[in-house]
Parts: C-alpha cells; sequence; structure tokens
C-alpha cells in the first residue's frame, strides 16, 4: 500500500472539456473516468471481491448511511476497516450519506444541524451531520470520503432551487443555505482528523 494521493492528467478533450487521467491512492491507481461497482453495506452481491478484480474493477463505492446503521462504522473500525471487512484491497470511496436524503425524504428531517433518519430497519432514529458523515467514514477507513450534500429533485431551477421545507433556509446545505457551509464545516473536522506523520496513509479527500 503506498501513502500520497496524486492525480495526472492524461487527457483534455478540446470540445467539452472532459478529463482523462489516474488518481493515486493509497490502495493503488484509478483510471479517470471510472465505473465503480456499488458495494452498499460493504459488498458487491453475487460478486467475489477477486472476480471484481478479475473483470476490471479499480475503485469500489460503499455507503456511509447504509453502513453506519449496520453493522456500525464501529464494529468495521474494530475489524481493521472496510477494506479487511469486505476483503477488498483495491481503493474505496464512500458516500456522505447526502442521497439518502433525497430517496429517504419520506422518513428523514432536515434541520439547522443536518438530517435526522428514521431508521427502516427497527424504527430509530439516527442523526447525520456535516461532521458525523466525515467522522463515520474515517472510521469505516476509506480512500476518498465526500462531504455531506443534499441532491436536489428533478426538476429544479437555477439559481438555486428553493426547497419547500426551508423557512427560513437551512444553513448546513450549500444546495439551499449559504454556499460552502457544508465543505467548511467537513473540512475543519478534516484538519484534525488527518496528521500526515500518523502513517495511516490515509487523508480526507
Amino acid at each position: 500500500m503506498t501513502g500520497a494521493f496524486a492525480f495526472t492528467l492524461a487527457g483534455t478533450c478540446p470540445v467539452t472539456g472532459a478529463r482523462a487521467g489516474c488518481l493515486e491512492t493509497p490502495h493503488g491507481p484509478v483510471l479517470t473516468p471510472r465505473f465503480m461497482p456499488v458495494g452498499t453495506l460493504g459488498n458487491v452481491k453475487t460478486v467475489t471481491p477477486d472476480q471484481l478484480q478479475g473483470c476490471g474493477a479499480e475503485m469500489v463505492l460503499a455507503n456511509t448511511y447504509h453502513l453506519h446503521l449496520q453493522p456500525g462504522e464501529d464494529v468495521v473500525a474494530a475489524r481493521g476497516g472496510l477494506h479487511r471487512f469486505m476483503g477488498w484491497s483495491g481503493p474505496i470511496l464512500t458516500d456522505s450519506g447526502g442521497f439518502q436524503v433525497f430517496s429517504l425524504s419520506e422518513i428523514r428531517q432536515i434541520d439547522e444541524e443536518g438530517v435526522s433518519f428514521r431508521s427502516p430497519r427497527d424504527g430509530s432514529m439516527a442523526t447525520l451531520t456535516p461532521e458525523s458523515s466525515i467522522a463515520i467514514q474515517n472510521l469505516l477507513g476509506a480512500d476518498v470520503i465526500m462531504a455531506f450534500d443534499e441532491c436536489p429533485p428533478y426538476p429544479a431551477t437555477r439559481p438555486p432551487w428553493p426547497p419547500p421545507w426551508s423557512a427560513p433556509p437551512v444553513g448546513w446545505s450549500g444546495v439551499f443555505g449559504p454556499i460552502g457551509v457544508p465543505i467548511r464545516r467537513c473540512s475543519q473536522l478534516c484538519k484534525g482528523a488527518f496528521t500526515p506523520s500518523s502513517g495511516s496513509g490515509r487523508r480526507p479527500w
């Protein structure tokens, strides 16, 4: 396992500006753009890690919200992190849980701190904030982690679409609050979570 992140640009489309390149991560390189198989709960269903590698997968995506509910980030961390937990030696990206703000809109509530979900498993409440999302992803041990966001539904107007529940606008989401607020809140936590001398080989991305 290497210990550095780097991006090398291989080419840029003169028409669209789309870029192709290589992202170096502690668990290996990822050619971009890249399709990532989805391992929501730390496994890609019906496919073994060896089969994933054999079919050319370079990075796997796992879901922060669902792993938080089951088995829990503390359980994953106690077993050596998500790579060892799922038996995958390549790079892993975790989403922030932000998509579930959109997809589970019927069982969640938004306030100025973040989002509270009613668990579809047992009815208990689970809260995600920009800070807790980053903390969960750090415990999971992903190579690339995402800032907590929220996906607007289609169709959405621009400039910013006004969600019907925001009066006054909620402050943590850059979609309907001050631009950059969730990024700033996430970055403040990341500054304290990563120390180059820790030897972990990871850093918040």
